[in-house]
C-alpha cells in the first residue's frame, strides 16, 4: 500500500510543471487524475474477483509493477494523450489491483477487528506518501518532473513487487468466521447489488470521496490562488508542509476511527468523522489567506476524510459477509471513481467558470454534511431493519446484528 500511494497523493505537485510542459489547462491535466482513480475503482470488482481466484501474490505483484511502470512511462510522455495512457490508465489498473486486493484480504484475516485492521492497511496508502512528498518536491526543483517520475517509478515498482511475495490467503476457517454466534452464508456481488443498503453506502462514499479528492487533486492550485503555497512556515513552504501533515493525519485517521467504530458502531463513527471534515473545510475556507491555519486545517480536513477507507469496507463486510469480501468491496470502491470525476476535472471547470474556489468549497462542505446525516438517519435504520428481517440477503455471522 505504501508503494502505490504516491500516484494519488503527490499528484498535485506535478500539475503545474505538466501544464507548462504540455501547454494545457488545469482541467485538461486533471483528466489524468480522474482516469487514474476511475480505472483504479471501476475495474476493482473484476480485479477483486481475480485476486480471490488467483491469489494475492500474483495479482498484487503485477499491480505494483504496473504502478511503477506507469510513472516511468509518464516521464517519457511527449504529449498529454501519452500522459493519460501511462500515468492514468496503467497507474489506475496497477493501484486498483493492489488496493482492493489488500483491503479484501485483511478483512478476511481479522474478522473480529475489521475496522481497525482495514484502517491499518489503509493507513499504508494514506501515509505512504509521507516518505516521498518532500523528496519529490525537492527532486522536481532539482531534476525536473521527467527524471523524478522515472526514478521514483522504478523504486515503487521494484519495492512493491518484492514485498507482495510475502502475502497469502487466510485459512478457510478464518475466512468464514466473524463476531457473534451462528453462521450464515455470505452474499455474492450480484445479491449485494440488489440491496438498497448497498446503494446508500455507495452514495455516501461518493459524497465523501468527491470532497476529499477535490482537495487532493486541486490543493496545489487553490493554495496558489489563496496566496499561501510558497509562504514559509517553520522553515518550509506551506504547500509541501501541508501535504506532509496531510499524509500523517490521513493515515492516522484510518486505524483510529476504525478502532472507534469497532466499539461504538460504524454509523455513529461515520457521523463524527464526516461532520469533522465539514467543520474543518468551513474553517479552512474562512481563514484561507493564513499560511499557518492553512497547514493546520489541512491536516484536520484529512483527519475527517481518510477514515472512509476503513469504515466503509468494514461496514460492507459486516453487512454482506466475508466469503466474497474482495469482490464486494470492489463494487463499493467504484464510488471513489465517481468522486474523482466530480472532484477532479468538474471541480476545476466549476472554478474556471466561477473564477473562485468559494463555490467549490461550499459544495464540498454540503456533501460532507449530507453524508454525516445520512449515516445516522438513513444507513443506521436500514441496516437495523435488514438485520431484523433478513429478507434481502443471508447475513454473515454476527454481521449487522452484532454491530448494532
Amino acid at each position: 500500500m505504501v508503494a502505490i500511494s504516491s500516484p494519488q497523493y503527490v499528484w498535485t505537485l506535478f500539475t503545474s510543471p505538466l501544464m507548462k510542459e504540455f501547454r494545457v489547462s488545469l482541467a485538461e491535466i486533471q483528466v489524468t487524475f480522474s482516469i487514474l482513480i476511475v480505472l483504479q475503482t471501476f475495474l476493482s470488482p473484476f480485479q477483486g474477483f481475480l485476486v480471490d481466484k488467483l491469489g494475492p501474490r500474483l495479482l498484487l505483484g503485477l499491480g505494483t509493477a504496473l504502478t511503477g511502470l506507469s510513472w516511468v512511462l509518464a516521464g517519457l510522455a511527449r504529449n498529454v494523450l501519452e500522459l493519460y495512457l501511462s500515468y492514468g490508465v496503467l497507474g489506475g489498473i496497477g493501484t486498483g489491483t493492489v488496493y482492493v486486493g489488500v483491503v479484501g484480504l485483511v478483512v478476511q484475516w481479522f474478522p473480529e477487528r475489521r475496522g481497525f485492521a482495514s484502517g491499518l492497511v489503509a493507513a499504508g496508502y494514506g501515509m505512504g506518501a509521507i516518505l516521498t512528498t518532500l523528496p519529490i518536491s525537492g527532486s522536481l526543483t532539482g531534476m525536473g518532473y521527467r527524471a523524478t517520475l522515472m526514478v521514483y517509478g522504478t523504486v515503487f515498482g521494484l519495492a512493491g513487487l518484492l514485498i507482495s511475495q510475502a502475502l497469502r490467503r487466510p485459512p478457510s476457517a478464518l475466512r468464514g468466521s466473524g463476531t457473534g454466534a451462528g453462521q450464515r452464508k455470505s452474499a455474492r456481488p450480484t445479491q449485494m447489488l440488489k440491496s438498497p443498503v448497498f446503494w446508500v453506502m455507495f452514495g455516501m462514499m461518493t459524497l465523501m470521496s468527491t470532497s476529499g479528492l477535490m482537495v487532493i487533486s486541486q490543493m496545489g492550485a487553490f493554495a496558489k490562488d489563496f496566496g499561501v503555497a510558497n509562504v514559509m512556515v517553520l522553515g518550509t513552504a506551506a504547500l509541501p508542509l501541508a501535504l506532509t501533515l496531510d499524509r500523517c493525519t490521513n493515515g492516522l485517521t484510518r486505524p483510529l476511527f476504525g478502532w472507534i467504530s469497532d466499539r461504538i458502531g460504524r454509523e455513529n463513527t461515520m457521523f463524527m468523522a464526516f461532520a469533522l471534515e465539514a467543520l474543518a473545510m468551513t474553517a479552512w475556507l474562512a481563514t484561507r489567506q493564513s499560511p499557518v491555519t492553512f497547514v493546520l486545517l489541512s491536516g484536520i480536513v484529512f483527519l475527517g476524510w481518510g477514515e472512509i477507507f476503513s469504515l466503509f469496507p468494514a461496514t460492507l463486510t459486516d453487512t454482506f459477509g466475508t466469503e466474497h469480501a474482495t469482490a464486494n468491496y470492489g463494487c463499493l470502491y467504484m464510488a471513489q471513481g465517481v468522486g474523482s470525476v466530480l472532484g477532479g476535472p468538474l471541480a476545476a471547470m466549476l472554478h474556471q467558470a466561477s473564477g473562485s474556489w468559494t463555490v467549490v468549497f461550499q459544495i464540498m462542505i454540503a456533501m460532507d454534511a449530507t453524508a454525516a446525516l445520512a449515516a445516522l438517519l438513513i444507513l443506521k435504520p436500514m441496516r437495523r431493519q435488514a438485520a431484523l428481517r433478513e429478507r434481502e440477503w443471508p447475513l454473515p455471522a454476527g454481521g449487522v446484528a452484532a454491530d448494532l
